[in-house]
């Protein structure tokens, strides 16, 4: 893979009222009413898989952060139907599901720090979020810097100031603030790493090319959905899974993603990452024919060339499972989907001069407007603003409606989690100026 701000205290509220105080109304499809049906009549099988067994493990959270913790700020209220979500579950045995301490001890109280830098977009739709726990940025910004120089010799000194511009440690843990562990938090970070070297190395700015890529995306997915093949060729194969800085981040995110995810959460991530590869593609084959599509294409190539995987794995990173049969119904996929959609336009919008100071043409959806829709660079881009917007009160009223047809506490936890995110990675993108800065158009 995301909501208000407020999200990032989970343990000051109940998680969601009674179903009659919400007043968002559902605008989900038909499938929906059928949906909600089917969750309420097998609520208890869907919410107390293991419970029998006494298998069902109690969710820890972060302590709640003392005001030295984390600096205040100022959080704009939430519509109701989205605090409905950031509430999450009460009543008969949802109990156990309410964050509490977790039995680690606790970091020791950090100093004041100042807010990040960066504006964010005028007119932009967004949640403010508290500034991400400096003690947690601080730890995974170690950790996964190890990583990719120790474990998977990542890339070369001279990227390392780019590498820490990225300032990944403060993105995830901003996305992330109901991790159990730090330990959950680097499954997300160590993917995020390997998705962008990926991006870079294969399609962008450190020797990328449409050409040719299809190849070298397809064998660098197989260190994510691994090769099963006769044994007199499968050494080849894991050779080859050490053969360039992409494949060996992939490989190497993948083997811990899978100490802690389940089966069905491994292969919705592939899944995800599939898609990711096939919305590569086609922009590899406009770049190829130079060719600059329709605005509705280019945002069909964007619900797949997008952050999906990165939400997508909340519940994993956040210690618990939404099950397979509740993560693959209509009405949450499509949640999920404009989620990804409305991210990654934030992307399209704070990489705007960032895109148009490189050599070649930047497809974003700013230029795809403007060039398809015969108007100035300031109205193109405010017109993607305005897209930005639509898709984030389509996403947060499929949201609340959901929530309100499906009152399952794991399906509760796991909007709220992608509510979460979406504000995470709003952060992350205004406040990196090593990386972005705003057009002149205001």
């Amino acid at each position: 893979m995301p909501g208000s701000g407020a999200a990032a205290h989970p343990t000051k509220e109940p998680w969601m009222p009674a179903p009659e105080s919400s007043p968002a109304q559902s605008s989900l499809p038909a499938s929906a009413s059928h949906f909600g049906t089917y969750v309420l009549a097998n609520a208890a099988r869907a919410c107390d898989i293991g419970a029998a067994t006494g298998d069902r493990p109690v969710l820890p959270s972060l302590p709640t952060p003392s005001p030295v913790d984390v600096p205040a700020v100022e959080v704009r209220t939430p519509s109701p139907g989205l605090e409905r979500i950031l509430r999450g579950p009460s009543g008969l045995g949802t109990a156990s599901l309410h964050l509490t301490r977790r039995e680690e001890p606790s970091p020791p109280p950090e100093p004041p720090t100042a807010p990040a830098e960066g504006n964010p977009i005028p007119g932009l739709y967004h949640h403010p979020v508290p500034e991400p726990h400096p003690g947690r940025v601080q730890e995974v910004s170690l950790r996964i810097k190890a990583w990719a120089l120790d474990e998977v010799d990542l890339y070369p000194e001279d990227w390392e100031d780019q590498f820490d511009g990225f300032s990944v440690g403060r993105y995830m843990v901003a996305c992330h603030p109901d991790a159990p562990t730090v330990d959950h938090l680097m499954l997300a970070t160590r993917l995020m790493v390997a998705e962008n070297a990926v991006d870079d190395c294969y399609c962008e700015d450190h020797g990328g090319s449409p050409v040719g890529l299809g190849e070298r995306l397809l064998l660098a997915h197989t260190a994510l959905d691994p090769l099963h093949t006769t044994k007199e060729y499968q050494p080849q194969w894991a050779e080859s899974l050490h053969s360039d800085a992409p494949r060996r981040a992939y490989r190497s995110a993948m083997e811990y993603f899978l100490q802690q995810a389940s089966p069905s959460q491994a292969d919705r991530l592939r899944h995800d990452m599939a898609r990711l590869h096939m919305g590569y593609l086609a922009e590899a084959a406009w770049a190829q024919a130079d060719h600059v599509p329709e605005v509705w294409e280019y945002l069909a190539m964007r619900q797949f060339n997008n952050f999906r995987p990165c939400p997508t794995i909340t519940d994993t990173v956040g210690g618990y499972e939404l099950p397979a049969d509740l993560h693959a119904q209509p009405a949450m996929q499509r949640v999920i989907a404009l989620a990804g959609n409305a991210t990654t336009i934030v992307n399209d919008l704070y990489s705007y001069t960032k895109e148009l100071a490189s050599p070649g043409r930047h497809l974003n959806l700013p230029v795809v407007i403007a060039e398809r829709e015969a108007v100035s660079d300031r109205e193109a881009y405010l017109k993607a603003v305005e897209v930005h917007n639509d898709l984030m009160h389509d996403f947060e009223a499929e949201a609340a409606a959901l929530a309100a047809a499906c009152p399952v506490p794991s399906v509760q936890r796991f909007l709220r989690g992608v509510a979460v995110w979406v504000d995470g990675n709003h952060y992350w993108h205004q406040t990196n100026t090593y990386r972005y800065s705003l057009p002149d158009f205001w």
